[in-house]
């Protein structure tokens, strides 16, 4: 159950480096303007500050999970994972797109449930 954990989590982790490459890095681009359905290439730009500080935040849950791993830290990975979660309902919620819950606040949410089974 340990190294389903571990997966798990690590499958959380990717995904918010990843959300950070595209949100610091591809905001302004064809495939982040594509990813995050941005209005025009003019919106891109003028929130692209506001969407490089959001990705700086999901580094630091990546980061932050990769801590609890290497610490082996229960108590800190659910408070990360948990972290995630409501990002995800309210990220879901706030821009009325259902997938995003699916993407970012689900594999949390099996995460979290596997790490509470292994406390």
């Amino acid at each position: 159950m340990k190294y389903f954990e571990t997966i798990l989590i690590l499958i959380v982790v990717l995904e918010h480096f990843y959300f950070l490459v595209l949100e610091m890095f591809l905001w302004t681009k064809p495939k982040g303007i594509k990813t995050f359905g941005l209005k025009s290439q003019g919106f891109a730009e003028e929130t692209k500050v506001l969407a490089a500080n959001q990705g700086l935040y999901n580094g630091f849950l990546a980061a932050g999970l990769i801590l609890s791993l290497v610490m082996d830290n229960q108590i800190f990975k659910l408070f990360l994972l948990g972290c995630v979660v409501i990002a995800g309902i309210y990220g879901a919620y706030s821009t009325k797109k259902v997938r995003l819950f699916y993407v970012q606040g689900l594999p949390a949410i099996i995460a979290f449930i596997i790490v509470l089974l292994n406390s």
